[in-house]
């Protein structure tokens, strides 16, 4: 019932994204603008601790489908394609003090269903880069696997404080922070019961995870110069995790 009562939300209200099957980046929408590879530009094209509300407001929004949501310190743009299932948002929020961008998301949602042996169907990927406080990059642990587990569950709070903020003006954007939040909750829920596997998150082919109604997914975890960079893949996109990292950046 369970699974069943998540795929019934996810069928009805959640992001769209296609891979193709020749151009695993371009991931293109068939129909009209935006392509993948645009939101990627979009997503690429605001820089941590330099963009501010402005410069973010000039990029974001890719087309026409596409509708702005703003609160005192989150920006976020969210389109969707019903007739070709496609539906996706970039979310920034900023730092109050500095006014400059602290964090970035950019969830892209497929729900096509299987039809045969066709490409993709079912399948979501979510990227996320995050600055993180100096406490936590600096608090000891008693280990490395610890400390990762730790900014994990620091990413999953930033998560849901974003979402939670622009939420209210667009009921979407909160389906879409709860696809989020349950795979990486998934994922913790993993570690806590075998810490070790925390190593993995590092790895090109990333940590594999069981997802409660998309069956499978995969998540890498990075660390880069005071911040977090993290990739999820569910469903049928897993299969192009490496594809993806070799071809493009998060």
């Amino acid at each position: 019932m369970l699974i069943q009562f998540y795929r019934s939300i996810i069928l009805s209200s959640v992001l769209v994204c296609v891979l193709t099957g020749c151009a695993v980046v371009d991931f293109a929408m068939p129909d009209k603008r935006p392509y993948y590879r645009q939101l990627w530009e979009n997503y690429n094209n605001i820089k941590l601790n330099d963009s501010t509300s402005a410069d973010v407001l000039a990029v974001i929004k890719t087309s026409e489908d596409e509708l702005i949501s703003q609160s005192k310190s989150v920006i976020a743009s969210l389109g969707q394609k019903r007739q070709t299932y496609h539906t996706w948002f970039i979310l920034v929020a900023f730092d109050e003090n500095l006014l400059t961008a602290s964090r970035k998301h950019l969830l892209i949602v497929n729900e096509k269903p299987k039809i045969l042996l066709a490409e993709p169907w079912e399948g979501v990927t979510y990227d996320c880069r995050m600055l993180l406080e100096k406490e936590l990059l600096e608090k000891p642990f008693a280990g490395e696997n610890a400390r990762r587990i730790a900014i994990l569950k620091q990413v999953l709070e930033n998560v849901r404080k974003d979402i939670d903020q622009v939420s209210p003006d667009n009921k979407m954007l909160g389906v879409g922070g709860m696809m989020i939040n349950q795979a990486i909750e998934a994922v913790i829920v993993k570690l806590e019961v075998s810490p070790a596997q925390a190593e993995r998150l590092s790895n090109p082919e990333g940590l594999e995870f069981e997802h409660i109604s998309l069956d499978k997914g995969r998540i890498q975890m990075l660390l880069e110069n005071g911040s977090v960079k993290v990739k999820v893949m569910l469903g049928s996109f897993v299969r192009y995790f490496q594809k993806r990292q070799e071809q493009a950046q998060l």
